[in-house]
């Protein structure tokens, strides 16, 4: 197999324009690019939807050994002829000049009430490489999961989001069951199967959660 082309010079972007412009972009591109056996493709066409970068974080209490984990309704699941309602964790959109560990901590807050700390990255991985140029950056956090729950979210962004303390391995079992649909929760909570032995001890190690 030979290697890929270098990233510098191995696309030609002949033209680029925005197709759509609402709550979310749209933007069409002519283009080729190099070839693995050398050369260049034919032109081709593609759209891409443009719709920011996200930041979803997995709150976990190590003393619980639970997670917090949401539920709300998705259009894109109904339509897709799964349940609309989600099991989902805590997930937003990176605003201009914010980082991802700063939207990590917002949005727990606004999505589930719970405050984070001891951020830990697990991935930061492309939603659908092949439409869209969003990712999306994961993490783990530390969490003290006692007497959450409830309904949460801002009115202004139409959401109605309930949050959920879930013993962990109920969440492993959602997940092997095929319960839980989307990307970012089925790549969390992998990772903390994984993860989970080490980052309890580690947290535990330095206290309870206060």
């Amino acid at each position: 197999m030979q290697g890929k082309p270098s990233a510098d010079d191995s696309v030609d972007i002949l033209d680029k324009q925005v197709l759509y412009q609402g709550y979310f972009r749209m933007e069409g591109y002519r283009l080729r690019h190099r070839l693995y056996g050398g050369g260049w493709s034919e032109e081709m066409h593609r759209e891409i939807f443009e719709r920011g970068h996200a930041v979803g974080v997995l709150p976990y209490d190590p003393g619980l050994d639970s997670v917090v984990l949401i539920e709300q309704f998705r259009l894109g699941a109904l339509l897709s002829g799964m349940t609309p309602w989600q099991i989902e964790i805590v997930a937003g959109m990176i605003d201009e000049g914010e980082s991802a560990e700063a939207v990590a901590l917002r949005e727990a807050e606004e999505e589930a009430g719970c405050g984070v700390r001891d951020l830990v990255p697990i991935q930061r991985y492309l939603a659908t490489s092949g439409a869209s140029t969003e990712t999306v950056w994961l993490f783990c956090g530390r969490a003290d999961a006692r007497g959450l729950g409830g309904v949460h979210g801002l009115d202004h962004e139409h959401e109605d989001i309930l949050a959920k303390v879930v013993p962990v391995e109920e969440a492993f079992a959602l997940l092997d069951a095929g319960k839980i649909e989307n990307a970012a929760i089925i790549i969390a909570l992998h990772w903390l199967r994984h993860h989970r032995p080490q980052l309890r001890d580690a947290w535990l190690t330095n206290g309870q959660n206060t």
